[in-house]
């Protein structure tokens, strides 16, 4: 009988979740919605169909409001238990950091990773930086999760990634590339100035907390609750369009 795997970084049982993949077959991934993370096989990664990212979304958007843990300093490998080694990959969404198993069993990537591997973010402009820092002080980044006080920085000061965002055009654009033939994305190709893209997140960023607290009312201690998370207020911008 299969052991459950567990999270690399928390530990605790992880969630099997089966989706599709490319040639008809099916993958099952391990999914930890409270460190926000998943873990892949060997080229699991790259064998994803794209009607399996719509699924993906879904469980985002579902769990939305979990309660978040921080990774842990020493991640490790679900298989061999050693410890997995933190490395940075570049895609078109731009540098992610990724952690690999050493005895190549697979790898650990947070949802945010994933979402910069696959080309489902674009870089803010300058002027969407000062809109959202006349707004908010401090971001997580999409690609470590580092804390950025975007008053200051343009970029992540820990893996010196730039910022990006989880758009509806690029989400659509990199369907389209990763050659989706199943439901489309519908979202309006509508120009959108940096103030309203601000004032859109940091509005589904506030409803989103509102309802966390709701649910919990002793928030996770060590989380910091002035920090905003781009990759929560993007999966729910996304997310509203394409169940429009």
């Amino acid at each position: 009988m299969p052991l459950t795997p567990l999270c690399p970084s928390c530990r605790q049982p992880a969630q099997v979740r089966r989706f599709a993949a490319s040639g008809g077959a099916q993958l099952e991934l391990d999914l930890c919605f409270a460190c926000q993370g998943l873990w892949f096989d060997p080229q699991e990664n790259t064998r994803l169909a794209p009607a399996a990212v719509l699924q993906l979304f879904e469980l985002l958007h579902a769990h939305r409001g979990d309660a978040h843990r921080p990774l842990s300093e020493r991640l490790r490998c679900p298989h061999c238990s050693q410890g997995l080694v933190k490395g940075y990959d570049i895609a078109q969404g731009g540098r992610y950091v990724t952690y690999r198993c050493a005895a190549r069993h697979g790898r650990f990537s947070t949802f945010g990773s994933f979402m910069v591997e696959k080309g489902f973010v674009r870089h803010l402009s300058r002027l969407e930086i000062e809109a959202l820092a006349r707004r908010v002080g401090t971001i997580a980044c999409t690609s470590c999760g580092g804390a950025v006080d975007i008053r200051h920085e343009h970029a992540c000061p820990y893996c010196r990634s730039a910022l990006a965002l989880l758009d509806p055009e690029a989400v659509d654009k990199a369907l389209e590339r990763h050659g989706r033939a199943a439901r489309q994305a519908s979202a309006q190709a509508e120009e959108r100035s940096p103030e309203a893209l601000a004032d859109a997140l940091v509005a589904l960023e506030r409803n989103r907390a509102r309802e966390e607290r709701e649910r919990q009312r002793e928030r996770l201690a060590g989380r910091n609750s002035e920090q905003f998370d781009l990759v929560a207020a993007g999966i729910e911008f996304v997310w509203s369009l394409l169940r429009r």
